[in-house]
């Protein structure tokens, strides 16, 4: 029998402005939840064409950016380049440092690219590692029907209900699930016992809990569940007027010391000042910043 986790807090993910021109709701790495380990920062972004995220460094950490909607592209100083579309993931790992632009690409009835881009800690041994990409389109995600089809679940990272995910794309060990309950649909997630783990309600009202221990949240609201218990249990009464859609991220906490200035993220303030001087110096990671320009970020109408 599964023990059900019990909310430790839950609040609403503000919308403010980030890059040129986006607008993001973050949750995680703000004053109301500074880190999760191993999580780092989760935005939940838009931005129409013209706006985005253009060359920026980064060292310490990986993204995880999943698109709901529209199309980005993404461009770095190695000279990888891609575009992910709706339901594509991409998993980047900085590592000793990267420099790169993400932008998003026009929609041709003109509405913007939507999306989750999660920060995820890199283990203290992990932080010098090369930098490296790896895409995982929709079409490779597997998804299950549950509970007489009122409960839809995109595994895109771990196991639900006998299902497994395709691979594991991240160095530290995360859960991802994409998950629509509708009307009268109930659902019970297992999750490895220790694990941190939060929802992010992307649409509808879920109520989470059982019996008389329940709480009903709201759209853009960060769920955070306490740690004790092997699953979380989620609802949509039977008479509500809409689907729930709900981002279900548990990951593995990191026993570490977390310090961060911007996209710098290491273990001691000592990492973050030597992060910042191989940036400005082009040196220990950088060197290939030296005078590099996406092409993609020429386009931002600054």
């Amino acid at each position: 029998m599964t023990v059900p986790r019990v909310i430790r807090k839950a609040f609403l993910a503000r919308e403010q402005s980030e890059g040129v021109g986006a607008r993001v709701r973050r949750s995680i790495g703000t004053p109301s939840l500074r880190n999760l380990s191993p999580f780092i920062m989760l935005d939940h972004f838009t931005s129409t064409p013209g706006a985005g995220f253009p060359d920026h460094p980064h060292r310490g950490q990986e993204t995880i950016t999943y698109m709901l909607s529209g199309s980005t592209d993404h461009e770095d100083f190695t000279g990888n380049a891609g575009t992910i579309h709706a339901g594509d993931l991409q998993f980047m790992t900085a590592g000793r440092g990267i420099m790169y632009s993400e932008m998003p690409r026009a929609n041709e009835d003109g509405s913007p690219a939507v999306g989750m881009q999660l920060w995820v800690d890199l283990p203290e041994k992990l932080k010098s590692v090369e930098p490296r990409y790896r895409d995982l389109r929709a079409k490779e995600i597997p998804s299950i029907e549950l509970n007489g089809g009122r409960v839809s679940i995109k595994v895109i990272s771990g196991k639900s209900h006998g299902v497994d995910s395709v691979r594991d794309l991240a160095y530290t060990p995360v859960w991802i699930f994409d998950i629509t309950i509708r009307p009268g649909g109930k659902v019970v997630q297992d999750l490895p016992v220790g694990w941190n783990a939060f929802a992010y309600i992307l649409e509808g009202s879920p109520t989470f809990g059982i019996d008389d221990d329940q709480t009903t949240v709201g759209r853009y609201h960060n769920v955070v569940f306490e740690q004790n218990g092997d699953s979380i249990a989620a609802e949509v009464a039977q008479g509500a007027e809409e689907d729930a859609r709900i981002f279900l991220v548990a990951g593995l906490p990191l026993d570490q010391q977390v310090v961060q200035y911007g996209p710098f993220v290491l273990n001691s303030e000592e990492g973050v000042h030597q992060a910042m001087m191989d940036f400005q110096t082009n040196s220990n990671g950088f060197e290939r910043a030296k005078g590099w320009r996406s092409e993609i970020g020429k386009r931002m109408a600054y």
